[in-house]
């Protein structure tokens, strides 16, 4: 390819993007087309030209609906489920003072299993056989929440006989009935927000509920409340650990409420998953890194005190329940030879910690 040739349609950059294993397909006003490989961000083509605003225009009006473009012009952004001959893909498009930028995330035509991930079956697969309660997925941006949801809901549709609601925005991975029956539905789509179609939810007999991401307070407040009222609820949180996203949960409440909800989390909560995508050593890929958390009495103990910083260390004695910390799981990931020193010690916790075990 020339360096002077942009190509015609978007699809074709998501198929590039397909064939060599990226997360994401950026292609931004005045940069080149860019994808990020393994966790790291560069352009396709190192002699590529960068898009003018008139090539991200041409672009955009390529793939979106009239639907689609309508609301970008309205609202300034629009993000939504794209589908193509080669699969689904979560796409933004925002307007910005050069002109137009585009990311795709490539969502995987498979649902991939709980064990073909890496997450601990033995521990995991008990948390989801309960009848009601609170599991959340969380971890930052790009971190494999999403898969990791998917396989979860994947699991439950073919282990029980129940009926599944997801929200989401957008809906990422499309489910099949298989022992369940599976509703999806889509923010903006077919509902204003996630926390209406919470309060739709409790009216549609369902049995577990996923919601795509935990927001904002009524949110939260709905999907509690669901967890106490005999539901099963899978989340999301953008925390990096199980002790900040207790934290969140609890700090978006008012003041005067957060007793008596430290007492529903103490009481609701399953587990939590925290998780990280780390670059391997040999540039092949990324593996995972995960924090499982198993609310155990002590660990409702901790909730209900408001002493969640006493966590990491009830969760260093919960080892025969499937506890483990996020450094635990990178030092095991490092000793392995799977992950590097430098990368073990920049995505710890406790790096002090991590640097004297180095020393040891």
């Amino acid at each position: 390819m020339s360096a002077h040739q942009v190509l015609d349609h978007v699809d074709q950059y998501l198929q590039l993007g397909r064939e060599y294993d990226c997360s994401d397909i950026h292609l931004p006003t005045n940069y080149p087309p860019a994808w990020r490989r393994f966790g790291q961000l560069s352009p396709i083509w190192e002699d590529h030209q960068v898009l003018t605003a008139e090539d991200t225009e041409r672009l955009a009006r390529s793939f979106l609906g009239d639907r689609e473009w309508n609301r970008l012009q309205d609202k300034g952004d629009v993000d939504f489920a794209y589908s193509n001959t080669h699969g689904r893909y979560r796409a933004s498009v925002v307007k910005q003072r050069l002109g137009y930028d585009m990311v795709f995330r490539i969502i995987n035509t498979k649902i991939r299993a709980i064990e073909e991930i890496g997450l601990p079956l033995d521990h995991l697969v008990p948390l989801t056989r309960y009848q009601n309660g609170l599991i959340l997925v969380t971890g930052s941006v790009g971190s494999g929440k999403s898969t990791t949801l998917a396989a979860l809901v994947d699991f439950i549709n073919r282990d029980r006989e129940d009926h599944i609601l997801t929200l989401e925005d957008p809906i990422e991975y499309v489910f099949e009935s298989k022992g369940c029956h599976i509703n999806q539905r889509e923010v903006h789509l077919h509902t204003d927000s996630f926390a209406k179609a919470l309060r739709g939810a409790l009216r549609e007999d369902p049995d577990v509920i996923m919601v795509g991401e935990m927001r904002d307070l009524e949110t939260i407040q709905l999907a509690l409340t669901a967890a106490e009222t005999g539901h099963l609820v899978l989340g999301t949180l953008h925390t990096g650990n199980a002790p900040r996203t207790l934290d969140r949960v609890l700090d978006v409440f008012p003041t005067d409420q957060r007793d008596q909800i430290r007492i529903m989390v103490s009481e609701s909560l399953r587990g939590i998953l925290s998780q990280q995508l780390v670059p391997r050593a040999d540039g092949t890929g990324r593996c995972l890194a995960l924090e499982l958390l198993v609310n155990t009495p002590a660990v409702s103990n901790c909730i209900r005190e408001g002493k969640t910083f006493m966590l990491p260390g009830v969760m260093q004695t919960g080892k025969n329940v499937g506890m483990i910390t996020m450094d635990e799981s990178l030092r095991k990931l490092y000793v392995q030879g799977l992950i590097t020193r430098e990368e073990t010690l920049y995505r710890s916790e406790d790096k002090n910690q991590m640097k004297a075990f180095f020393q040891s």
